[in-house]
């Protein structure tokens, strides 16, 4: 493991951070503190920027800025004016774009400003400020047109604030080297006091506001609310632009077009109006832009970085999922491994098991070809769940009626969990692998395209993987490169001293899986040239405190080799790990 931190402690990052805003001159050139990675951490004098500022889905001359202006003071007025200004200064003296707006409670206060007339791949700094005080500074870049010697993103998935603290956040935010942040989904979590996460935040004191599960507008507006006054996500904001898909939690556990496994429709109301709560909620808090022409729930788009890249950022939930096989559902209904195939095999051929829809298919290979038409090197997709074929390991073998009694206290499911891994069948079928015909149907079209050197970025698991993608008839589709969690916990929580075992034999089980580990969190370091990649796997020490080291785990080039993509060198892995990652593993 390689060492790339010395210990970070955000209280020393604090007492060391300048901090403080001066009010928005009429000049607009008034004096500003120095904008470290940290500006926004220390907080601000008053309560009137509380969350911080963001920006994001930066195009070549256009960026989305954010803030929330709450009104203060016993006589506030519920409409708040807000000045924004954008510089290429730090200090603001030299002011390229400004304006107002005016915000209130029909959108809870919260201010977005799709700014243009920008210069491409250009860094920028941003403000807002109203009659009683100036926000912290933002730093934002816009896409580079043209010639692009490298690009590199800090990919992220699954911050749950009751689970621990966002320390990958922090050590992001510190990065300057950073583009964007791309983040895969669960940016919040939908639970209550005595949910997912619950008894970790109340030892933590990070409880989840409000105390109950999300269900209401104002409910996902006080939890979006609650996230953003974290420090290290304000500081992540400030420092660089967000590139943000949706998965299941921003609406409820397990989503799909029309309802959730955690949405009880006798308690909780119809599905459409939590969704569509959810929805306004998340475009008030987040710094995306709507999609035109389309519904609310339809957010897919994409990102060119010059002549080096493009990014397809996908949807996946909401436009088109029907709903998940459970694992309650095929229980008990294969007596030998050659029965479960077949079932399997028919389900392959099940063309009404929809993902994406047709529209955002056509959108995605369309921008997929027109990437290769124009002989940019890389084709990357922002995506929310495991992409690749992973079959479950015979785990029969390896678990007493003992752990299974011990382990059921934490999953209800492990017994027909570990029933069923004895037929080989694949072990999640709310990824791609339960929806076989779409992910199909996804590599055809883009072999129309003559593409299949994918990068997928995936999120979910809460774990790390490295895997090589297959078409069914064993074409080489690319790489997925998937990112542990923010903070929510792997099965290394639950497994403990078995984790690495486990992780071991799904790995030699599995001939897409070149790495996998459920041991940490953290984030995804991704660097891209025209003559290659690599990907690094930076793991913090601790969720449960705020000081932490920061650590890379594993690291793999990147490397183009004919028509698609593939791992190259490894590093950072133990002898075992290195053995299956080459494919030596017995």
């Amino acid at each position: 493991m390689t060492d790339i931190s010395n210990p970070i402690s955000r209280r020393q990052a604090l007492l060391g951070t300048l901090a403080g805003s001066l009010a928005v001159g009429a000049a607009g050139c008034a004096s500003q503190p120095k904008m470290g990675a940290f500006s926004s951490a220390r907080g601000v004098a008053d309560a009137q920027f509380a969350q911080g500022v963001a920006s994001g889905d930066p195009m070549a001359t256009q960026v989305i800025l954010w803030t929330r202006a709450a009104p203060v003071g016993p006589e506030a007025t519920p409409m708040v004016p807000v000045e924004w200004q954008v510089a290429t200064d730090r200090d603001f003296t030299q002011v390229v774009q400004s304006g107002s707006v005016t915000t209130g409670p029909a959108r809870d206060w919260t201010v977005k400003v799709d700014v243009a007339g920008l210069t491409p791949g250009a860094t920028y700094f941003y403000r807002f400020a109203t009659g009683n005080g100036t926000s912290p500074v933002g730093r934002t870049k816009t896409l580079p047109r043209g010639a692009v010697e490298a690009a590199r993103f800090a990919i992220v998935s699954c911050s749950n604030y009751p689970f621990g603290y966002f320390n990958a956040y922090d050590h992001i935010a510190r990065r300057d080297e950073i583009d964007a942040v791309i983040h895969l989904g669960d940016y919040i979590y939908e639970y209550g006091p005595d949910g997912y996460g619950a008894e970790v935040g109340a030892a933590l004191g990070r409880q989840h506001q409000p105390a109950r599960e999300i269900v209401s507008l104002q409910d996902y507006r006080v939890r979006h609310r609650q996230y953003k006054s974290d420090m290290a996500s304000q500081a992540m904001h400030a420092a660089h632009p967000l590139i943000a898909v949706w998965d299941d939690h921003e609406t409820a556990n397990n989503s799909w077009e029309n309802g959730a496994q955690n949405h009880q429709p006798e308690t909780e109301g119809d599905w459409e109006p939590r969704r569509r709560a959810a929805m306004q909620a998340y475009y008030e808090y987040m710094p995306v832009r709507e999609p035109e022409g389309r519904p609310l729930h339809q957010l897919y788009r994409a990102f060119e970085w010059g002549d080096l890249l493009t990014l397809t950022a996908i949807e996946t939930r909401l436009t088109a999922r029907v709903e998940e096989i459970s694992l309650a559902e095929i229980a008990g209904k294969f007596s030998t491994k050659e029965e479960a195939q077949a079932w399997y095999d028919e389900l392959k051929q099940d063309q009404s098991r929809y993902l994406m829809g047709e529209d955002q298919l056509a959108f995605v290979t369309a921008a997929m070809g027109q990437s290769r038409a124009k002989g940019q090197p890389w084709r990357l997709v922002a995506n929310q769940v495991i992409m690749a074929e992973v079959r479950n390991a015979d785990l029969s073998p390896y678990a007493s009626e003992e752990f299974i009694a011990e382990f059921e206290q934490q999953w209800a499911g492990i017994r027909p969990f570990i029933e069923l891994s004895k037929f080989e069948l694949p072990q999640n079928f709310d990824a791609w692998d339960g929806y076989p015909a779409a992910r199909t149907r996804l590599y055809d079209r883009l072999r129309a395209q003559d593409v299949s050197d994918l990068i997928v970025l995936t999120g979910d698991t809460h774990e790390w993987w490295a895997n090589d993608l297959y078409a069914e008839d064993g074409t080489r589709m690319g790489v997925e490169l998937g990112t542990s969690a923010v903070t929510s916990p792997g099965g290394s929580v639950y497994l403990g001293d078995m984790a690495e075992d486990l992780s071991l034999l799904l790995t030699r089980h599995n001939p897409s899986i070149r790495y996998h580990s459920s041991q940490t969190r953290g984030y995804i370091d991704l660097a891209l040239t025209p003559a290659g990649g690599h990907a690094d796997f930076v793991s913090v020490s601790t969720v449960t405190e705020p000081d932490y080291e920061a650590i890379i785990t594993a690291g793999f080039d990147l490397q183009k080799s004919g028509n698609t993509v593939e791992f190259g060198k490894g590093s950072g892995m133990d002898l075992k790990q290195t053995a299956l990652y080459r494919g030596m593993g017995d």
